[in-house]
């Protein structure tokens, strides 16, 4: 599941983010102010940063630079302002993307997505991770270069979970999306199949994470 950093000295702003980033099934964090988010930078490791521009005492700009000093996590900036100047300057300083206010936050959603995609070399073509491979054109699978054989719904599995990682997956929404809503087997067809899957991926059976009572979900950390 992706952490993530939402810094704005606007309440109403921060729970707007955090209420649709969690329905996208990423873990939120939240800072009112630039010094309490580079201190939670420096306590935990945020898959990405939503920054505002304009905070009391200091700015977005300077809190991205102290950041990048100990964190890797791309940012999104955030700022009212649409100038030019404010965009070159905050590429300069490190911001992967930027957004004006107001902003629509489906929008917000379909940026981080971008952007934790870009930054975690996820394509729509391919997955990597370590020694996983995934072609998704090819329906080819390496571990550790090594191609493994797959049966066409185990891949249809793990192109599914891989395609939602970090999502919660009920066992009900796994069964119609990989065997169709025709499919008359129950949980036990399922978990056979996540079984077999997690053999096959050897050292990396750990990525698909068991929720008891609720499904599956596939995450790399």
């Amino acid at each position: 599941m992706y952490k993530i950093l939402v810094v704005d000295d606007e309440e109403k702003i921060r729970e707007i983010i955090k209420k649709y980033a969690q329905f996208e099934g990423y873990k939120v964090d939240e800072a009112p102010d630039g010094m309490t988010a580079i201190e939670k930078c420096g306590e935990n490791d945020y898959d990405l940063i939503v920054l505002d521009v304009m905070m009391p005492d200091l700015d977005g700009f300077s809190v991205c630079k102290e950041i990048k000093k100990k964190s890797t996590a791309p940012v999104i900036m955030l700022s009212a302002r649409g100038e030019e100047y404010d965009r070159i300057h905050g590429f300069e300083v490190g911001v992967d993307d930027y957004v004006v206010k107001p902003f629509s936050p489906k929008e917000l959603m379909m940026r981080i997505s971008a952007v934790l995609k870009r930054t975690n070399n996820i394509s729509d073509d391919a997955f990597e991770y370590k020694g996983l491979k995934i072609d998704f054109g090819g329906r080819i699978v390496y571990i550790d270069g090594e191609k493994k054989d797959l049966t066409p719904k185990e891949y249809d599995l793990l192109l599914y979970l891989v395609k939602n990682r970090g999502i919660a997956l009920t066992r009900e929404k796994l069964i119609s999306n990989v065997w169709g809503y025709d499919f008359y087997g129950d949980d036990r067809t399922l978990d056979t199949h996540i079984k077999l899957l997690r053999k096959n991926l050897g050292d990396y059976s750990e990525l698909i994470v068991t929720l008891r009572g609720v499904g599956y979900r596939f995450e790399t950390r």
